[in-house]
C-alpha cells in the first residue's frame, strides 16, 4: 500500500498530521487510510478550485482493534467532532477483522481502498489482507439493481413531495424531499462503492458522495447563510417537519428545495449511468 503524501501541500500534510494525532490519542486505532480525492495526485486541486478546502474533507477509513466496544457510529461522531477544529474529515470506521473479511470477499469499496488508498498510520498488530481486483461484472450487475431500487424509491418520494407542494402542505413536502434525497444519496454510494452507511444524516451522506462528482459537491454548497438555511431545512425534514410544532417552512423555501432535489435526482442519474458504463469497460478489460 502507498504511504506517500508528497503530492499534498505542506498545509494539507500538517492538517493530516494533526488529524492523525487526534485520532490516535482518542481511540488508538489499528490503521488509518486516506482515500478519495486527496489520495489521487491532482484531484484535490480540481475540487479546491471550485470548493473551499473545508468543503472537500479528508476521507479516512479507520480500522479499529477487535476489542473496541464503542459502536462505529459513536466513534465516527467523536472523531469528526474532535477533528473539526483542525480539518474537515469524513470517516468510515470498522474493526480490522471486518475490513479484512470484506477485502477477502473482494468487496468493491474495501478492495479499492486497500489497493489505492494511502496508509497514514499503522499500529502494526494486525496486517491488512492483500486485496484483489473485484469481479467488475458482478459489481456492475449489483450496482444496476441497487440503482433501480433506491433511485426508484427516491423518485416515488419526490413525486409525492410535488403533490404535497401543489396542495400547499409545506411541512409534508419537506419531509418527503428529505426521504427522496436520502434514498438517492444511498443509491449513489451503492453504485459507486457497493457500500452505504446506516444513517439518516443528510449532511454525512452529502459529504460521502461529494468526492464522487463536482456536480454533487456544488449542489448544496452551504457557503453562505441562505444556502446553509436551505440545507438545514432539508435535514430537519426527517424529524422536525413531522413532530415539531415550531418547525416552519415557507412556500418559497419548499419550492426551492423541490427544485434542488430535482437537480439532485438528475445529477445522480447521470453520474450513476456514467459509472455503470465505466464498470462495464473494466469488466471487459479484466475478462481477458
Amino acid at each position: 500500500m502507498n504511504t506517500s503524501i508528497k503530492h499534498l501541500s505542506i498545509a494539507q500534510r500538517l492538517q493530516l498530521d494533526a488529524v492523525i494525532k487526534i485520532i490516535v490519542d482518542a481511540i488508538h486505532p489499528e490503521k488509518i487510510i486516506l482515500f478519495g480525492v486527496y489520495s489521487v495526485e491532482g484531484e484535490a486541486e480540481l475540487f479546491n478550485r471550485v470548493l473551499s478546502p473545508a468543503s472537500t474533507p479528508f476521507d479516512l477509513l479507520i480500522a479499529t482493534n477487535s476489542g473496541e466496544r464503542r459502536s462505529d457510529y459513536e466513534l465516527q461522531d467523536i472523531l469528526e467532532n474532535r477533528c473539526r477544529e483542525v480539518a474537515s474529515v469524513t470517516t468510515v470506521i470498522h474493526d480490522i477483522d471486518h475490513i479484512n473479511r470484506q477485502i477477502l470477499a473482494r468487496q468493491y469499496f474495501f478492495s479499492l481502498v486497500a489497493m489505492e488508498g494511502i496508509l497514514l498510520y499503522d499500529a502494526g498488530f494486525t496486517p491488512l489482507e492483500k486485496p484483489a481486483l473485484p469481479d467488475f461484472d458482478a459489481v456492475k450487475r449489483t450496482a444496476e439493481k441497487d440503482l433501480e431500487r433506491w433511485a426508484g424509491q427516491a423518485t416515488a418520494f419526490y413525486n409525492n413531495a410535488r403533490f404535497s407542494l401543489q396542495n400547499r402542505e409545506w411541512k409534508i413536502t419537506t419531509f418527503l424531499l428529505h426521504q427522496a434525497a436520502e434514498q438517492i444519496y444511498q443509491a449513489i454510494l451503492l453504485v459507486f462503492t457497493g457500500y452505504k452507511p446506516t444513517t439518516h444524516n443528510l449532511d454525512k451522506l452529502r459529504r460521502y458522495t461529494n468526492r464522487l462528482s463536482l456536480e454533487l459537491a456544488t449542489l448544496f454548497p452551504r457557503d453562505n447563510p441562505e444556502e446553509e438555511h436551505l440545507f438545514r431545512l432539508l435535514t430537519q425534514g426527517y424529524v422536525d417537519a413531522r413532530y415539531k410544532d415550531h418547525f416552519t417552512v415557507s412556500e418559497q423555501e419548499a419550492s426551492l428545495l423541490t427544485d434542488r432535489v430535482q437537480r439532485l435526482l438528475d445529477i445522480a442519474g447521470r453520474v450513476c449511468r456514467n459509472h455503470l458504463v465505466s464498470l462495464g469497460k473494466k469488466a471487459r478489460c479484466t475478462s481477458f
